[in-house]
């Protein structure tokens, strides 16, 4: 696995919660939590603001405003740069494409490839099963359950048979050309089909 200015898989949720869009981290906190990553990626929320200036200072992400709630705190407002997003791709490829012993790794990944398309995501989970065949000589059974896992789970992405894969890959489709999340799933239904329809009820909400 390449070696990245961040090692922290805190940093790579935090990224990939601002490649969809500007956020203040306690938003990417919550973010995080209803989406269940925090029970693949350890969520700290003190530890989430100093990921944020650290992401800040190394030009990933940078302050786009700040806001204010009610009698609550100023919050400052993040948005992903180009570098950012460049690196939120490559750490996340990488991730699910490269073998370690920290199994949590690949959790990780998973839980996050949603922030890639489809057929990269494939790419990358065949990319790993190469790399796992090279090792298997000398692998416990544990690396061999996880050689089926992946092996299977990009068949059915590569056939397009995995639930909510026809969506995801449109999704990525209508960003290619020009498109926002927000646009996206103003009508979900009309963008994505049927992979919309779970999405139709948080229409109109407040985002």
């Amino acid at each position: 696995m390449a070696r990245r200015r961040f090692s922290n898989l805190l940093a790579l949720a935090v990224l990939s919660c601002l490649n969809e869009r500007p956020m203040h981290p306690y938003e990417i906190s919550q973010t995080l939590r209803q989406r269940g990553k925090d029970q693949s990626i350890k969520l700290n929320y003190g530890a989430l603001y100093g990921v944020a200036e650290s992401l800040a200072k190394a030009g990933l992400i940078e302050p786009r405003e700040t806001v204010r709630e009610g009698k609550r705190p100023e919050r400052t407002v993040y948005a992903i740069t180009e570098a950012g997003a460049q690196e939120h791709d490559e750490w996340l490829e990488d991730l699910i494409a490269t073998p370690v012993r920290d199994y949590h790794s690949l959790e990780a990944g998973l839980a996050l490839m949603a922030g890639l398309a489809p057929d990269r995501v494939v790419r990358a989970l065949e990319e790993r099963t190469v790399k796992l065949r090279v090792e298997l000589a000398s692998v416990d059974e544990s690396l061999r359950m996880e050689l089926d896992f992946v092996t299977a789970l990009a068949q059915r992405m590569r056939a397009g048979i995995l639930t909510g894969v026809v969506g995801w890959r449109r999704v990525h489709e209508l960003l290619a050309q020009g498109m926002t999340l927000q646009e996206i799933f103003r009508d979900p239904v009309t963008h994505l089909g049927p992979d919309g329809e779970p999405f139709a009820p948080f229409v109109g909400g407040s985002g």
